[in-house]
């Protein structure tokens, strides 16, 4: 598979709105010590990469400037090291940045094979979803069989998988949304929707019990809300904070109830523990794929060249689902 000198790329031109989004063509990246170079397809669209955009999330030293967290593709060449891949092996990986490219470079320990079943598309719209729900629904939420668990923004590409996931685990899932389009689609899926400008999920889970896990990426007056809908013992876990980061609470509940409030975000883990968690997901949520418990919502699909316009889909809140952006 040769590979040439220059790529297209979407670079940030400078922090703003979607149109600062622009193509540009830079050098291909080489691998070094332990990674691997991907020939692009597909890259997802993620939340991270319209805050990177406006200059809220600055990528981890040594990464790539250009936004992108997850990609799928081919192997087009190895780094110094790397024995367990070929050129060729289409696969799905999770990216420190760089995937708004025709190739990209990543550690090969977070890079997962692209089964006979699994169309690149979809895999493209896996990695940085499935790191994150895993890693923070059942590694650190430690969901179980049988308990009861809210996540919030439950139409997004991270709800509709954490819904699925949770179903598949056994546990009975509640979403919030806000339309009627989004109820739906939730509830296609199995989950009991919570249309929040129509209700109160605080009061719809108090007369269930309380949630046992809550997956929160709003934030802000969801914080104070999310410790009255939990259970004794219950646990709360942020993974963003889309209306604010802080809040005042009532830790006087959090001892009294024994709760426990975590979070994570994935981008700044090390090497090491990304490579665990993708070791999880290639044991147990690709199999779960495989048996058709869980499968990609797909909102749309944009050319690369076209990412502003993707972004501004993401921004507006109306997607159900993944967007993703075709590369090659």
């Amino acid at each position: 598979m040769p590979v040439p000198v220059q790529m297209t790329a979407m670079e940030i031109s400078a922090p703003g709105a979607p149109e600062v989004l622009r193509p540009v063509t830079r050098a291909v990246p080489l691998p070094t010590q332990g990674e691997v170079l991907i020939r692009v397809v597909y890259a997802g669209v993620n939340r991270p990469d319209a805050l990177q955009r406006a200059g809220s999330y600055n990528p981890p030293a040594g990464a790539s400037d250009l936004p992108g967290l997850e990609c799928s593709g081919y192997i087009a060449a190895l780094g110094p090291g790397v024995s367990e891949w070929a050129v060729g092996d289409p696969v799905c990986a999770l990216l420190p940045g760089g995937g708004y490219a025709e190739y990209a470079v990543c550690p090969a320990a977070h890079v997962i094979r692209v089964p006979k079943w699994l169309d690149l598309k979809t895999a493209g719209c896996l990695p940085e979803t499935c790191f994150t729900v895993w890693s923070n629904v059942v590694m650190r939420g430690g969901l179980k069989a049988g308990e009861r668990f809210l996540v919030h923004g439950g139409s997004s590409g991270i709800g509709t998988t954490a819904i699925q996931i949770a179903r598949a685990l056994g546990a009975r899932v509640f979403a919030t949304a806000g339309s009627a389009e989004k109820c739906a689609a939730i509830e296609a899926l199995g989950a009991t929707a919570i249309n929040y400008r129509l209700g109160d999920f605080v009061k719809v889970l108090q007369a269930e019990g309380g949630a046992d896990l809550i997956l929160d990426m709003v934030g802000g007056s969801y914080v104070a809300r999310n410790i009255k809908a939990l259970a004794d013992d219950g646990r709360l876990v942020f993974i963003a904070f889309l209306e604010g980061a802080k809040a005042e609470i009532n830790f006087a509940q959090v001892m009294m109830r024994r709760l426990t409030v975590t979070g994570s975000t994935l981008r700044p883990q090390s090497d090491a523990a990304k490579a665990a968690i993708a070791r999880q997901l290639r044991d147990h949520v690709w199999p779960m794929l495989e048996s058709g418990r869980l499968r990609v919502i797909h909102d749309s699909e944009f050319p690369l060249t076209e990412a502003a316009r993707a972004h501004a889909r993401m921004e507006s809140s109306a997607h159900i689902g993944k967007i993703v952006l075709r590369v090659g």
